[in-house]
């Protein structure tokens, strides 16, 4: 079974217990708490109702549940409706502050993982953590699909180096780990502890932790992050072949600013940046912009949120160039030759 059989077959697990003679998956505890929830609602309202008193509130509540209830059943289509996603959106002061939803699921995924793949094994890890996220409960990493943008941009620009800003649960960095040429490492700088500990969690679980180094901090946290990176992990200039940015989506110019200011990208160097457009990087869109076919040249991946195709997302895969001297290649993009590969497409 090729990779998109592969995911076909987590979207689709009702069927694919049916046809394999198994029992049919149970209810989802959010299937179940959106029927309650319903269910209370509706008695409430027409409880109300024959007392002459307002009910449209409760008959509102009733509607959403039925909603919720019916995505559920239906296989969870609309991320918006999933209850795993309505309990994040909830839980966004504690996510915003922690970087965590606050109900546990990150480290639950990180033990799906570890009971559910094979030890050493990069493709299943990964195979793990999507089907958790289609079938439990929903993460903020960059799924599924536009796991395949990044996939491509990773083995077209072949690096040695890479930097990822903002490593949640490790999920990227499997991916970006499985994509680049052995000899290759990665730093993923985390501001958040916990999400550091399971990522390393699921890093080791896949046999990778030697490929991939968890920096706990932040590039503007005063300097400190940026010097260890420079003294420690010995980044100097020109020395990051590729750049992920997938964390706080105000600090995605700003950052990109530092590293310039450092002097780590060279004509090549690729940057991949996700949630564009959902939850948003306007700045950020507005700088790739203003800059492409300059400093920059950008492709527009038109995609969507992960782990649903109904809300659009973008990401933006842009390659640095710095102005050439005549004779030193096309003046124009500074782009370098680079392996045949796909089609990156929109």
């Amino acid at each position: 079974m090729d990779q998109h059989d592969d995911l076909a077959a987590i979207r689709s697990d009702h069927a694919v217990d049916t046809h394999r003679g198994r029992p049919m998956v149970p209810p989802s505890p959010g299937l179940l708490a959106a029927t309650g929830v319903g269910g209370l609602a509706g008695l409430i309202a027409i409880n109300r109702a024959r007392r002459g008193r307002s009910s449209w509130p409760h008959w509102s509540l009733v509607a959403g549940a039925t909603a919720v209830a019916v995505n559920e059943a239906a296989g969870k289509p609309v991320v918006l409706l999933r209850w795993s996603a309505l309990r994040l959106f909830l839980g966004m002061k504690h996510l915003l502050r922690e970087w965590q939803v606050g109900d546990g699921r990150e480290q639950a995924m990180a033990d799906h993982v570890s009971s559910h793949a094979e030890p050493g094994d990069i493709d299943d890890a990964i195979r793990a953590i999507d089907e958790f996220c289609w079938r439990k409960s929903f993460l903020i990493n960059v799924g599924d699909e536009k796991g395949a943008i990044l996939d491509r941009a990773v083995h077209r620009a072949q690096p040695r180096r890479v930097l990822e800003l903002g490593s949640y649960c490790g999920y990227s960095a499997l991916r970006i780990i499985r994509a680049m040429p052995s000899g290759a490492h990665l730093w993923s700088v985390e501001v958040s502890p916990a999400n550091a500990a399971i990522a390393r969690r699921v890093w080791e679980h896949a046999g990778v932790g030697d490929r991939v180094t968890a920096v706990i901090g932040f590039l503007g946290d005063g300097g400190r992050t940026i010097r260890r990176l420079r003294e420690q992990d010995e980044f100097g200039a020109g020395g990051l072949d590729l750049v992920f940015i997938d964390h706080a989506k105000e600090e995605y110019v700003p950052d990109l600013e530092r590293i310039l200011e450092q002097g780590w990208l060279h004509p090549g160097s690729i940057v991949v940046a996700d949630n564009v457009r959902f939850p948003g990087a306007p700045e950020y869109l507005d700088y790739m912009r203003r800059r492409d076919g300059h400093d920059w040249r950008t492709v527009e991946h038109h995609t969507h949120v992960e782990y649903q195709s109904v809300l659009p997302d973008l990401v933006l895969e842009s390659e640095y160039q710095r102005p050439t001297t005549a004779g030193a290649g096309d003046a124009r993009t500074g782009l370098r030759a680079t392996p045949p590969g796909p089609n990156p497409g929109p």
